[in-house]
Protein backbone atom coordinates (compact mmCIF):
# COMPACT_ATOMS: atom_id res chain seq x y z
CA UNK A 1 0.00 0.00 0.00
CA UNK A 2 0.78 3.50 -0.66
CA UNK A 3 2.93 5.04 2.34
CA UNK A 4 0.57 6.92 4.95
CA UNK A 5 1.81 8.73 7.96
CA UNK A 6 0.98 7.67 11.68
CA UNK A 7 -1.95 9.09 13.83
CA UNK A 8 -1.78 10.61 16.87
CA UNK A 9 -3.56 9.20 20.12
CA UNK A 10 -7.26 10.18 20.76
CA UNK A 11 -6.77 12.41 23.21
CA UNK A 12 -3.72 14.96 23.65
CA UNK A 13 -2.78 18.16 25.54
CA UNK A 14 -2.88 21.16 23.67
CA UNK A 15 0.52 21.55 24.31
CA UNK A 16 1.22 17.95 22.95
CA UNK A 17 -1.09 18.76 19.87
CA UNK A 18 1.29 22.12 19.19
CA UNK A 19 4.15 20.36 19.06
CA UNK A 20 2.91 17.68 16.65
CA UNK A 21 1.48 20.20 14.55
CA UNK A 22 4.98 22.07 13.98
CA UNK A 23 6.45 18.10 12.72
CA UNK A 24 3.85 17.35 10.56
CA UNK A 25 -0.12 18.50 9.98
CA UNK A 26 -1.11 14.92 9.24
CA UNK A 27 0.34 12.92 12.01
CA UNK A 28 -0.80 15.33 14.54
CA UNK A 29 -4.57 14.10 13.72
CA UNK A 30 -6.70 11.23 15.22
CA UNK A 31 -7.63 7.84 13.63
CA UNK A 32 -11.17 9.07 13.58
CA UNK A 33 -11.08 11.58 10.40
CA UNK A 34 -10.63 8.92 8.35
CA UNK A 35 -13.96 7.94 8.83
CA UNK A 36 -15.88 10.21 10.85
CA UNK A 37 -18.60 12.70 8.95
CA UNK A 38 -17.42 15.63 11.23
CA UNK A 39 -15.24 16.17 14.22
CA UNK A 40 -14.91 19.23 16.69
CA UNK A 41 -11.90 20.20 18.43
CA UNK A 42 -11.67 22.47 21.44
CA UNK A 43 -8.97 24.92 22.32
CA UNK A 44 -8.95 27.56 25.04
CA UNK A 45 -9.28 30.29 22.50
CA UNK A 46 -11.50 28.65 19.30
CA UNK A 47 -13.13 25.94 18.06
CA UNK A 48 -12.21 23.94 14.85
CA UNK A 49 -14.91 21.50 12.86
CA UNK A 50 -13.58 19.40 10.75
CA UNK A 51 -16.43 18.77 7.64
CA UNK A 52 -15.79 15.71 5.57
CA UNK A 53 -19.78 15.03 5.04
CA UNK A 54 -19.99 16.02 1.15
CA UNK A 55 -22.61 18.23 1.86
CA UNK A 56 -21.33 20.34 4.32
CA UNK A 57 -18.19 20.57 1.81
CA UNK A 58 -20.90 21.72 -0.41
CA UNK A 59 -22.33 24.17 1.25
CA UNK A 60 -19.41 25.75 2.76
CA UNK A 61 -17.37 25.75 -1.00
CA UNK A 62 -20.38 25.77 -3.20
CA UNK A 63 -23.55 26.71 -1.78
CA UNK A 64 -22.49 29.43 0.43
CA UNK A 65 -18.60 30.82 0.03
CA UNK A 66 -19.33 34.46 1.06
CA UNK A 67 -20.31 33.16 4.66
CA UNK A 68 -17.35 31.02 4.90
CA UNK A 69 -14.12 33.30 4.11
CA UNK A 70 -11.03 32.07 4.39
CA UNK A 71 -9.73 32.30 7.54
CA UNK A 72 -6.83 34.74 8.75
CA UNK A 73 -5.10 31.89 10.63
CA UNK A 74 -3.62 30.44 7.56
CA UNK A 75 -3.25 34.18 6.19
CA UNK A 76 -1.05 34.76 8.87
CA UNK A 77 1.77 32.97 8.11
CA UNK A 78 1.52 33.57 4.39
CA UNK A 79 1.43 36.88 4.12
CA UNK A 80 4.90 38.02 4.99
CA UNK A 81 5.61 36.29 1.34
CA UNK A 82 2.10 36.61 -0.63
CA UNK A 83 0.73 40.07 0.81
CA UNK A 84 -2.70 40.39 -0.47
CA UNK A 85 -3.04 37.84 -3.02
CA UNK A 86 -5.70 36.03 -4.37
CA UNK A 87 -5.18 33.14 -2.01
CA UNK A 88 -5.50 35.21 0.75
CA UNK A 89 -7.88 38.05 0.34
CA UNK A 90 -11.84 37.39 0.66
CA UNK A 91 -14.96 39.78 -0.58
CA UNK A 92 -14.59 42.40 -3.07
CA UNK A 93 -10.72 42.09 -3.05
CA UNK A 94 -10.62 38.61 -3.86
CA UNK A 95 -13.56 39.21 -6.63
CA UNK A 96 -12.06 42.05 -8.11
CA UNK A 97 -8.84 39.68 -8.78
CA UNK A 98 -10.37 36.80 -10.59
CA UNK A 99 -11.95 38.90 -12.63
CA UNK A 100 -8.23 39.99 -13.54
CA UNK A 101 -6.69 36.98 -13.42
CA UNK A 102 -9.29 34.25 -14.49
CA UNK A 103 -9.30 35.55 -18.35
CA UNK A 104 -5.33 34.64 -18.66
CA UNK A 105 -6.25 30.43 -17.65
CA UNK A 106 -9.57 30.06 -19.32
CA UNK A 107 -9.68 26.96 -22.32
CA UNK A 108 -8.18 28.63 -25.24
CA UNK A 109 -5.36 30.42 -23.38
CA UNK A 110 -4.08 26.58 -22.20
CA UNK A 111 -3.57 25.47 -25.75
CA UNK A 112 -1.20 28.94 -26.18
CA UNK A 113 0.87 27.90 -23.27
CA UNK A 114 1.38 24.33 -24.30
CA UNK A 115 4.33 24.80 -26.23
CA UNK A 116 6.31 26.38 -23.80
CA UNK A 117 5.32 23.16 -21.07
CA UNK A 118 6.37 20.58 -23.56
CA UNK A 119 10.06 22.64 -23.45
CA UNK A 120 10.28 22.33 -19.90
CA UNK A 121 9.51 18.69 -20.17
CA UNK A 122 12.00 18.08 -22.88
CA UNK A 123 14.55 19.87 -20.16
CA UNK A 124 13.38 17.94 -17.84
CA UNK A 125 13.84 14.41 -19.72
CA UNK A 126 17.61 16.24 -20.41
CA UNK A 127 18.61 16.78 -17.00
CA UNK A 128 18.33 12.92 -15.85
CA UNK A 129 20.13 11.88 -19.14
CA UNK A 130 23.58 10.03 -17.58
CA UNK A 131 22.49 10.59 -13.96
CA UNK A 132 22.74 6.92 -13.05
CA UNK A 133 21.86 5.50 -9.40
CA UNK A 134 18.82 6.42 -6.99
CA UNK A 135 17.84 10.68 -7.07
CA UNK A 136 15.70 12.48 -4.36
CA UNK A 137 13.29 12.69 -7.59
CA UNK A 138 11.10 15.36 -5.21
CA UNK A 139 14.09 18.18 -6.34
CA UNK A 140 13.82 17.25 -10.04
CA UNK A 141 9.86 17.32 -9.85
CA UNK A 142 9.92 20.76 -8.47
CA UNK A 143 12.72 21.99 -10.72
CA UNK A 144 10.39 21.00 -13.96
CA UNK A 145 7.72 22.62 -12.37
CA UNK A 146 9.04 25.49 -11.34
CA UNK A 147 10.63 25.89 -15.39
CA UNK A 148 7.04 25.49 -16.40
CA UNK A 149 5.84 28.46 -14.43
CA UNK A 150 8.78 30.50 -15.40
CA UNK A 151 8.90 29.85 -19.40
CA UNK A 152 4.54 30.20 -19.30
CA UNK A 153 4.68 33.81 -17.09
CA UNK A 154 7.29 35.20 -18.13
CA UNK A 155 8.90 33.12 -21.11
CA UNK A 156 12.15 32.26 -19.23
CA UNK A 157 13.77 28.95 -18.62
CA UNK A 158 14.69 27.77 -15.16
CA UNK A 159 18.40 28.50 -16.16
CA UNK A 160 17.80 32.13 -16.64
CA UNK A 161 19.76 33.68 -13.69
CA UNK A 162 16.52 35.53 -11.65
CA UNK A 163 14.27 32.48 -12.29
CA UNK A 164 17.13 30.18 -10.43
CA UNK A 165 17.61 32.54 -7.47
CA UNK A 166 13.85 32.88 -7.18
CA UNK A 167 13.70 28.98 -7.10
CA UNK A 168 16.38 28.66 -4.72
CA UNK A 169 14.94 30.96 -2.17
CA UNK A 170 11.56 29.54 -2.49
CA UNK A 171 13.57 26.29 -1.10
CA UNK A 172 14.78 28.11 1.75
CA UNK A 173 11.34 29.56 2.20
CA UNK A 174 9.88 25.99 2.44
CA UNK A 175 11.86 24.80 5.02
CA UNK A 176 10.89 27.49 7.64
CA UNK A 177 7.44 26.03 7.86
CA UNK A 178 5.95 29.40 7.81
CA UNK A 179 2.34 28.89 8.37
CA UNK A 180 3.53 27.42 12.52
CA UNK A 181 3.36 31.30 13.82
CA UNK A 182 1.85 33.10 16.60
CA UNK A 183 -1.23 33.85 15.12
CA UNK A 184 -2.07 30.16 14.11
CA UNK A 185 -2.80 29.65 17.22
CA UNK A 186 -3.79 32.07 19.39
CA UNK A 187 -6.69 35.19 18.56
CA UNK A 188 -4.25 38.37 17.72
CA UNK A 189 -4.69 41.55 17.03
CA UNK A 190 -3.78 43.20 13.62
CA UNK A 191 -0.85 45.55 15.09
CA UNK A 192 0.50 42.36 17.83
CA UNK A 193 3.45 40.97 15.75
CA UNK A 194 3.54 36.94 15.15
CA UNK A 195 7.04 36.49 15.42
CA UNK A 196 7.57 34.62 12.16
CA UNK A 197 11.17 33.48 12.29
CA UNK A 198 14.05 35.29 10.84
CA UNK A 199 14.56 33.07 8.12
CA UNK A 200 10.75 33.02 6.99
CA UNK A 201 11.00 37.27 6.48
CA UNK A 202 14.26 37.26 5.24
CA UNK A 203 13.81 34.63 2.34
CA UNK A 204 10.27 36.47 1.85
CA UNK A 205 11.68 39.69 1.17
CA UNK A 206 14.49 38.34 -1.04
CA UNK A 207 11.38 36.38 -3.18
CA UNK A 208 9.72 39.70 -3.73
CA UNK A 209 12.23 41.62 -4.85
CA UNK A 210 13.30 39.18 -7.38
CA UNK A 211 9.85 39.11 -8.34
CA UNK A 212 9.37 43.10 -8.23
CA UNK A 213 12.34 42.72 -10.61
CA UNK A 214 10.61 40.88 -13.10
CA UNK A 215 7.57 42.99 -12.88
CA UNK A 216 8.86 46.24 -13.54
CA UNK A 217 10.60 44.71 -16.59
CA UNK A 218 7.88 43.85 -17.99
CA UNK A 219 5.90 46.89 -17.12
CA UNK A 220 8.40 48.79 -19.32
CA UNK A 221 8.09 45.86 -22.07
CA UNK A 222 4.31 46.41 -22.24
CA UNK A 223 4.49 50.19 -22.18
CA UNK A 224 7.28 50.05 -25.23
CA UNK A 225 4.89 46.92 -27.07
CA UNK A 226 7.90 44.52 -26.82
CA UNK A 227 6.13 42.03 -24.12
CA UNK A 228 5.81 38.89 -25.17
CA UNK A 229 2.46 37.48 -25.41
CA UNK A 230 2.50 35.02 -22.14
CA UNK A 231 0.44 34.83 -18.58
CA UNK A 232 2.17 37.83 -17.10
CA UNK A 233 1.53 40.11 -20.06
CA UNK A 234 -2.10 39.09 -20.37
CA UNK A 235 -2.29 39.53 -16.48
CA UNK A 236 -0.76 43.13 -16.30
CA UNK A 237 -2.81 44.36 -19.44
CA UNK A 238 -6.52 42.73 -18.17
CA UNK A 239 -8.62 45.49 -16.96
CA UNK A 240 -11.45 44.71 -14.05
CA UNK A 241 -14.77 44.49 -16.32
CA UNK A 242 -16.57 45.92 -13.66
CA UNK A 243 -14.82 48.52 -12.30
CA UNK A 244 -11.82 49.55 -14.66
CA UNK A 245 -8.21 49.66 -13.63
CA UNK A 246 -5.21 46.92 -13.83
CA UNK A 247 -3.14 45.43 -11.13
CA UNK A 248 -0.20 47.86 -9.90
CA UNK A 249 3.34 46.19 -9.50
CA UNK A 250 2.90 45.84 -5.87
CA UNK A 251 -0.63 43.89 -6.56
CA UNK A 252 1.04 41.93 -9.20
CA UNK A 253 3.92 40.62 -7.44
CA UNK A 254 1.43 39.57 -4.87
CA UNK A 255 -0.18 37.50 -8.01
CA UNK A 256 3.02 36.18 -8.90
CA UNK A 257 4.06 35.04 -5.62
CA UNK A 258 0.88 32.49 -5.67
CA UNK A 259 1.18 31.77 -8.97
CA UNK A 260 4.45 30.16 -7.96
CA UNK A 261 3.84 29.21 -4.68
CA UNK A 262 0.67 27.01 -6.15
CA UNK A 263 1.73 26.18 -9.76
CA UNK A 264 5.06 25.52 -8.67
CA UNK A 265 4.76 23.86 -5.64
CA UNK A 266 1.29 22.01 -5.75
CA UNK A 267 2.47 20.45 -9.19
CA UNK A 268 5.61 19.67 -7.93
CA UNK A 269 4.45 17.14 -4.98
CA UNK A 270 1.77 15.40 -7.42
CA UNK A 271 4.02 14.77 -9.88
CA UNK A 272 6.68 13.34 -7.42
CA UNK A 273 4.21 11.25 -5.96
CA UNK A 274 2.68 9.90 -9.38
CA UNK A 275 6.37 8.87 -10.27
CA UNK A 276 6.19 7.17 -7.35
CA UNK A 277 3.18 4.92 -7.21
CA UNK A 278 4.17 4.12 -10.83
CA UNK A 279 7.74 3.28 -9.88
CA UNK A 280 5.69 1.06 -6.72
CA UNK A 281 3.30 -0.59 -9.52
CA UNK A 282 5.29 -1.79 -12.45
CA UNK A 283 2.05 -2.75 -14.61
CA UNK A 284 0.84 0.86 -13.82
CA UNK A 285 4.09 2.07 -14.92
CA UNK A 286 4.36 0.22 -18.35
CA UNK A 287 0.37 0.91 -19.29
CA UNK A 288 1.19 4.62 -18.86
CA UNK A 289 4.91 4.67 -20.66
CA UNK A 290 2.64 2.50 -23.48
CA UNK A 291 0.14 5.46 -24.01
CA UNK A 292 2.80 8.07 -23.63
CA UNK A 293 4.48 6.46 -26.50
CA UNK A 294 1.32 6.00 -28.71
CA UNK A 295 0.22 9.71 -27.90
CA UNK A 296 3.33 11.07 -28.79
CA UNK A 297 3.28 8.94 -31.83
CA UNK A 298 0.34 9.81 -33.12
CA UNK A 299 1.38 13.82 -32.69
CA UNK A 300 3.64 16.63 -30.59
CA UNK A 301 1.07 18.84 -30.65
CA UNK A 302 -1.96 19.53 -27.97
CA UNK A 303 -3.99 16.77 -29.20
CA UNK A 304 -1.72 14.76 -27.25
CA UNK A 305 -3.20 15.86 -24.37
CA UNK A 306 -6.26 14.23 -24.91
CA UNK A 307 -4.48 10.63 -25.89
CA UNK A 308 -3.66 10.60 -22.22
CA UNK A 309 -6.06 9.14 -20.71
CA UNK A 310 -4.85 6.75 -18.60
CA UNK A 311 -1.75 8.76 -17.50
CA UNK A 312 -4.49 11.89 -16.24
CA UNK A 313 -6.32 9.06 -14.24
CA UNK A 314 -2.59 8.07 -12.38
CA UNK A 315 -1.73 11.42 -12.24
CA UNK A 316 -5.49 12.06 -10.40
CA UNK A 317 -4.77 9.45 -8.16
CA UNK A 318 -1.75 11.09 -7.01
CA UNK A 319 -3.61 13.80 -6.41
CA UNK A 320 -6.41 12.07 -4.55
CA UNK A 321 -3.82 10.32 -2.30
CA UNK A 322 -1.37 13.39 -1.92
CA UNK A 323 -3.82 15.96 -2.04
CA UNK A 324 -0.71 19.03 -2.49
CA UNK A 325 -2.89 21.04 -0.12
CA UNK A 326 -4.49 18.99 2.73
CA UNK A 327 -6.38 21.19 4.33
CA UNK A 328 -8.21 24.41 3.65
CA UNK A 329 -9.45 26.51 6.41
CA UNK A 330 -12.92 28.80 6.41
CA UNK A 331 -14.21 30.93 9.40
CA UNK A 332 -17.79 30.91 10.02
CA UNK A 333 -19.35 34.71 9.81
CA UNK A 334 -22.74 33.92 11.44
CA UNK A 335 -24.68 31.30 13.38
CA UNK A 336 -24.39 27.93 11.97
CA UNK A 337 -26.31 24.35 12.26
CA UNK A 338 -23.54 21.34 11.35
CA UNK A 339 -24.98 17.92 11.12
CA UNK A 340 -27.84 18.99 14.05
CA UNK A 341 -24.94 20.76 16.64
CA UNK A 342 -24.41 24.78 16.94
CA UNK A 343 -21.69 26.51 15.91
CA UNK A 344 -21.18 30.16 16.91
CA UNK A 345 -19.44 32.62 14.28
CA UNK A 346 -15.45 32.62 14.29
CA UNK A 347 -15.37 28.80 14.45
CA UNK A 348 -12.38 27.36 12.26
CA UNK A 349 -14.53 25.56 9.34
CA UNK A 350 -11.68 22.63 8.21
CA UNK A 351 -11.87 21.14 4.62
CA UNK A 352 -9.59 18.51 4.56
CA UNK A 353 -8.84 16.87 0.98
CA UNK A 354 -6.35 14.40 2.57
CA UNK A 355 -9.06 12.64 4.78
CA UNK A 356 -11.34 13.08 2.29
CA UNK A 357 -10.15 11.96 -0.18
CA UNK A 358 -8.84 8.89 1.88
CA UNK A 359 -12.54 8.59 3.68
CA UNK A 360 -13.60 5.03 4.32
CA UNK A 361 -17.29 5.60 4.09
CA UNK A 362 -16.84 7.18 0.92
CA UNK A 363 -13.96 5.50 -1.09
CA UNK A 364 -13.23 1.37 -2.07
CA UNK A 365 -10.20 0.96 -0.97
CA UNK A 366 -9.67 4.14 0.20
CA UNK A 367 -5.56 3.74 0.85
CA UNK A 368 -4.72 1.89 -2.29
CA UNK A 369 -3.34 3.03 -5.76
CA UNK A 370 -5.91 1.99 -8.53
CA UNK A 371 -6.03 4.14 -11.03
CA UNK A 372 -8.98 2.26 -12.95
CA UNK A 373 -11.15 3.35 -9.95
CA UNK A 374 -12.69 6.64 -11.49
CA UNK A 375 -13.85 4.29 -14.76
CA UNK A 376 -16.65 2.54 -12.19
CA UNK A 377 -19.58 3.89 -10.34
CA UNK A 378 -17.66 4.10 -6.76
CA UNK A 379 -14.69 6.25 -8.30
CA UNK A 380 -16.92 8.68 -10.51
CA UNK A 381 -19.38 9.03 -7.58
CA UNK A 382 -16.59 10.57 -5.38
CA UNK A 383 -14.89 12.44 -8.16
CA UNK A 384 -18.17 14.86 -8.43
CA UNK A 385 -18.63 14.66 -4.44
CA UNK A 386 -15.33 14.05 -2.79
CA UNK A 387 -12.75 14.70 -4.55
CA UNK A 388 -11.21 18.45 -3.91
CA UNK A 389 -7.28 18.51 -4.60
CA UNK A 390 -7.94 22.11 -5.88
CA UNK A 391 -10.86 23.48 -3.70
CA UNK A 392 -14.23 23.85 -5.04
CA UNK A 393 -16.93 26.41 -6.05
CA UNK A 394 -15.94 30.40 -6.43
CA UNK A 395 -12.62 29.75 -4.97
CA UNK A 396 -11.55 26.33 -7.13
CA UNK A 397 -7.71 27.13 -7.63
CA UNK A 398 -7.67 29.60 -10.91
CA UNK A 399 -5.19 27.41 -12.39
CA UNK A 400 -6.95 24.08 -11.67
CA UNK A 401 -7.14 23.69 -15.77
CA UNK A 402 -3.74 23.94 -16.11
CA UNK A 403 -2.17 21.68 -13.50
CA UNK A 404 -4.10 18.93 -14.85
CA UNK A 405 -2.93 19.69 -18.39
CA UNK A 406 0.66 20.44 -17.40
CA UNK A 407 0.96 17.28 -14.80
CA UNK A 408 0.08 14.39 -17.13
CA UNK A 409 2.29 16.13 -20.13
CA UNK A 410 5.27 16.30 -17.95
CA UNK A 411 4.59 13.09 -16.61
CA UNK A 412 4.40 11.45 -20.25
CA UNK A 413 7.12 13.12 -21.34
CA UNK A 414 9.59 11.40 -18.64
CA UNK A 415 7.79 7.79 -19.18
CA UNK A 416 8.58 7.44 -22.79
CA UNK A 417 11.95 8.36 -21.77
CA UNK A 418 12.87 6.47 -18.57
CA UNK A 419 11.39 3.56 -16.27
CA UNK A 420 11.36 4.33 -12.48
CA UNK A 421 12.85 2.75 -10.01
CA UNK A 422 12.34 2.86 -6.46
CA UNK A 423 14.58 2.33 -3.45
CA UNK A 424 13.34 -0.25 -1.42
CA UNK A 425 15.43 0.99 1.65
CA UNK A 426 14.20 4.54 1.26
CA UNK A 427 10.24 4.50 1.82
CA UNK A 428 9.00 8.29 1.65
CA UNK A 429 7.07 9.36 4.67
CA UNK A 430 4.29 12.34 3.68
CA UNK A 431 4.27 14.85 6.16
CA UNK A 432 2.68 18.29 5.07
CA UNK A 433 3.73 21.71 6.70
CA UNK A 434 3.06 23.88 3.62
CA UNK A 435 2.01 21.17 1.00
CA UNK A 436 2.16 17.27 1.61
CA UNK A 437 6.19 16.25 0.69
CA UNK A 438 7.88 13.49 1.64
CA UNK A 439 10.22 13.52 5.18
CA UNK A 440 13.28 12.56 3.74
CA UNK A 441 12.69 12.94 -0.37
CA UNK A 442 11.47 10.55 -3.10
CA UNK A 443 14.33 8.29 -3.92
CA UNK A 444 14.16 7.08 -7.76
CA UNK A 445 15.94 5.57 -10.59
CA UNK A 446 15.75 6.58 -14.22
CA UNK A 447 16.66 3.97 -16.39
CA UNK A 448 16.40 4.92 -20.34
CA UNK A 449 14.22 2.81 -22.07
Amino acid sequence: MPPKPPVRAEKVSLLRYMRLFRRDILSAQPEKLYRAWMAEFKTPFFRSYLANDPALVELVLKERPDDFPKSGRISEGLRPLLGESVFLTNGEAWKRQRRIIDPAFEGGRLRDTFPAMKAAGEAAVARLAGQGGFVEFEEEASHAAADVIFRTLFSIPITHDVAARVFSEFRAYQRTQPILNLGAFLPLPRWMPRLHRRRTKETARSIRALITGLTQARMAEIEAGTAPDDLATKIMTTEDPLHGGRFTTEEMVDQVAIFFLAGHETSASALGWALYLLATHPEAQARAAAEAGAAFAAGEDFSVVSRLKFTRDVFREALRLYPPVPMMVRETTCPETFRKRPVKPGAQVVISPWHLHRHQRLWEAPDAFDPDRYAGENGRTCLRSAFIPFSAGPRVCTGAGFAMVEGPLLLAQLLRAYRFEADPARVPRPVAHLTVRAEDGIWLKAVPR
